[in-house]
């Protein structure tokens, strides 16, 4: 039951089987999510992760394996009907008529909606009151990516999911995409955001979380996740020898680098020194093997008088 306090999205222990026997394939193994409204979370995954395979068991699309899903307190499958009432989705791809226009396509997918808000409304909030009677054809693709977010708009949707709303883009057309997500949310719908676009998910994210091989594997605000991650000093001494050395202090490795190098007389060529971001937290997840009974972790530290000696 939805008491106002309850999350816009809850999943426990979620997963889900393809196949039986011996050729089963879990793609989801165990994830746990929680949406609060007004709040907007960073689906990020690596490829084969289960990203989408979880997406499709969120909307509805299809029954868990095992776990649990609830949309405000409902079972998006079960309780479909009302959970999609109170959703907005937007597809990586629509199936939108190119040879209807802006208003006409949203008049249809208003007569589908309990309650639609009126298309006016919606055609100003996504700036496309310009384009109304223009053919879907002839819109550009950042306006068809503000069509369907003006379709998933018409419910007035309290919990809004997007699957890579920005996906080929030019950079304009992005940032109007975010100002809008960025305004939804602030005025209190709950956003479950999937995107492959790193500084997407750091501009707009209130959490994010990083699946790898069928699991949740980071999860946190922006800095708790790449705190997770060591961050590096790079040189090269006169040898032309490179050292890269991971460190969870960055400011004292760095001091004692420059020490070394003073008292021994050495010259460092190419030095960079940076804290860790989240391109490289991603891609140490990246690089992690898929196995069947751990998560993924990160590699260990170096250490550093091993490695400047």
């Amino acid at each position: 039951m939805d008491n106002h306090t309850t999350p816009a999205l809850e999943i426990r222990g979620l997963r889900r089987t393809y196949g039986t026997g011996e050729s089963a394939y879990e793609a989801v193994r165990g994830v746990d999510l929680t949406v609060e409204r007004g709040t907007l979370l960073a689906l990020l995954g690596t490829n084969g992760a289960g990203k989408t395979s979880t997406m499709e068991v969120v909307e509805g699309l299809a029954a868990a394996s095992g776990g649990s899903v609830r949309v405000f307190g409902l079972d998006p499958v079960a309780d479909r009907a009302e959970a999609r009432r109170r959703t907005g989705v937007v597809l990586q791809v629509s199936g939108f008529s190119g040879d209807l226009t802006v208003a006409e396509t949203l008049e249809m997918e208003a007569a589908t909606v309990t309650d639609p808000r009126p298309v006016s409304e919606v055609v100003a909030l996504v700036d496309l009151e310009h384009r109304v009677d223009t053919k879907v054809l002839s819109l550009s693709g950042g306006e068809r990516r503000r069509l369907d977010l003006a379709c998933a708009l018409l419910g007035k949707p309290e919990l809004l999911m997007l699957d890579e709303p920005t996906t080929g883009l030019d950079p304009e057309s992005r940032r109007r995409v975010w100002e809008l997500v960025r305004n939804l949310r602030d005025e209190g719908a709950a956003v479950l955001l999937t995107t492959h676009y790193l500084d997407e998910a750091e501009e707009l994210a209130d959490q994010i979380a990083i699946m790898h091989a069928g699991r949740i594997v980071r999860e946190g605000t922006l800095a708790e996740v790449v705190g997770q991650q060591p961050s590096t000093v790079r040189y090269t001494t006169p040898d032309g020898e490179t050292t890269t050395l991971e460190t969870e202090d960055l400011q004292t490795t760095l001091t004692e680098v420059l020490t070394w190098a003073a008292e021994h007389g050495v010259r460092l060529s190419g030095l960079d020194a940076r804290h860790a971001s989240l391109e490289s937290t991603f891609l140490a997840i990246a690089g992690t093997p898929r196995s069947d009974d751990t998560p993924a972790t990160d590699a260990s530290t170096d250490d550093l008088e091993g490695a400047v000696r």
